[in-house]
Order: structure tokens, then sequence, then C-alpha cells
């Protein structure tokens, strides 16, 4: 079913995800170029779809503002996440500035742990990833099983994964569609702004996130259980 809707519309695809799910699947943005698109198709096509996100704490105040835009024009509340610890009790318990030291450790308790929470409440997750967003993107599936934890498993719909970054920008601007104002600053991928960093010529979409590390995704596009034993060995 997959490898058919390579060839189906990003809207038919959330359809049938809602037909076949709703209403235990949700779509999760962070409100890059692509979730913005992703969110106005849907509102055409499934408008009672929930969408939620995460706040780490440490996002850029441009990305809040971009919500509360995208929130009045759909006329729709966007659900937030929050990790179990405020910045502050972070702080406290691990060190100031984790993110420096251990960015791993941080996106697993800011990032990880929350969608964690969340999916597990779900049979269906909807993204907006793409291929040619980095290189380990470049081969995920429109439809994947995703394991939320030791033994259990959802569906991961990736609706946009063929779409190009010309694509979507294409889309933005024949829409009129609000995005985040950093990115006409040379902002490519948009994190947490200690961990992101303005895209090099010719780099990657995601290169200027956690620049020099080995680190090139926060883990929540990846099996839970490996992100917690990765987590062990690093504690």
């Amino acid at each position: 079913l997959s490898a058919e809707f390579e060839t189906v519309s990003v809207g038919e695809i959330v359809r049938w995800a809602w037909e076949e799910l709703g209403p235990r699947v949700e779509m999760s943005t962070a409100f890059g170029a692509t979730g913005v698109v992703l969110i106005d198709i849907v509102q055409k096509e499934v408008p009672e779809l929930p969408i939620f996100t995460i706040d780490t704490g440490y996002l850029f105040q441009e990305t809040l503002e971009l919500k509360a835009r995208v929130e009045r024009r759909y006329a729709i509340e966007i659900e937030t996440l929050h990790p179990k610890l405020s910045v502050e009790e972070q702080d406290e318990k691990f060190g100031v500035a984790l993110y420096g030291g251990n960015p791993g450790k941080c996106c697993a308790m800011r990032k990880v742990e929350p969608m964690q929470r969340k999916l597990t409440e779900l049979d269906g997750w909807i993204t907006g990833i793409r291929r040619d967003q980095s290189s380990k993107r470049s081969r995920i599936g429109i439809l994947e099983t995703y394991q939320v934890g030791s033994a259990e498993y959802i569906l991961k719909v990736n609706p946009m994964a063929s779409w190009t970054r010309k694509d979507v920008w294409d889309y933005i601007l024949m829409h009129e569609i609000p995005y985040n104002p950093l990115m006409d600053q040379g902002y490519s991928s948009l994190g947490c702004w200690p961990c992101t960093e303005k895209t090099a010529a010719g780099g990657e979409e995601r290169s200027g996130r956690w620049v020099g590390t080995s680190k090139d995704e926060c883990g929540i596009h990846t099996s839970f259980v490996a992100i917690e034993e990765t987590e062990e060995k690093s504690a």
C-alpha cells in the first residue's frame, strides 16, 4: 500500500489515514516549511484531524509566534506537549546547558519522551518529513510501522515523503501560507535555538542542526527502543 501511495496526492493519503485510523490518528508539526504546508492541506481535506506540537522550552520566539499565526488563520487550537521537567528543573538536576555537553540526552528528555507519551495514545501518526531533507531520511516510506515501546507498534504516515524543497516553497508562495521569518535569514530547518544554526551554502536542508557533532536527528523519527538504549549508554 505504501508503494501504491507514491502516486497518490497528499490530501488523499491524509483522508485515507483518517478513515482507517480516526480518531486515534493525529498530525505532529514543528512548524517547518513542510509542516505548514501539510497543516494547510489537512485543514482543506480533514479539518477535524487533531494536530500537536512539542514546546521544548528552547524554541525560537519566531516559532512560537508562527504557531499563533497558524492557529488564527485556520481557527484551530494546536495541542502543545511539554517535557516532564522545565528548563530550570533540568538545569538543576543535570547541569546548566545540557544541550551543549550531552545533546542526545537533552533531546531524549525534551522531545522524545513527550512524543512517546503522546504516541502511546494513538494508532497512527502523520508527519511532514521528506526524503530530500537529509541522507538519513532518503529512504523513508509513505507508510511505515513504527515501534513506540518494546512491543507496541503504530502506523507512521509520511504523506509528503516524495515532495522536494522546491515543491514545498512553490506551494507556500502560491497559497500565501505563513512561514517562519527566520527562513528568510538563512535557516532552512528550525529546532531549538541553542542547537540550530543557519544552513551552510550547498548543505543539506538539516545541516544547520547540531553543528559540530555527529548528531543529525533528535530521535523522534527513530525507534524509541533504540533511543532508550543510547541514553543508557550515555548516562
